[in-house]
């Protein structure tokens, strides 16, 4: 678990790339790892991002997913808002309910015999 009230941060970088920011621990890495992030060794730490060039839907739908996955795992996450994914002009899309299709008997095609099992 996170032990600082220090939240993990997911943003959109000055060039555009999607990466962490904060503290974290190793169960967050793994998390972050399974919702696509690479770690990269630098001089001060790691550096937690997305791949590039992957387009903004994708990166947008993986950094939810992650802040999601942190989330439910109980820690503290701050997601900038510009990486939630939806409609572009921010309205929601219509929800459309599935219902199950009845299940219902139909008759044999013409000409087909079928023998009793035995």
């Amino acid at each position: 678990m996170n032990l600082t009230s220090e939240p993990i941060r997911i943003t959109r970088g000055e060039g555009g790339e999607v990466e962490v920011e904060g503290l974290y621990d190793e169960f967050a890495a793994r998390i972050l790892a399974r919702a696509g992030f690479m770690t990269f060794p630098t001089l001060r730490g790691q550096w937690v991002r997305l791949p590039f060039d992957l387009g903004r839907a994708w990166e947008n739908e993986h950094a939810s997913w992650a802040a999601d996955m942190l989330t439910a795992a109980r820690y503290h996450v701050d997601l900038d808002t510009d990486l939630r994914p939806g409609p572009p002009d921010g309205s929601a899309p219509p929800t459309t309910r599935r219902t199950k299709a009845a299940m219902t008997a139909q008759p044999a095609p013409p000409g087909s015999t079928r023998r009793p099992r035995r």
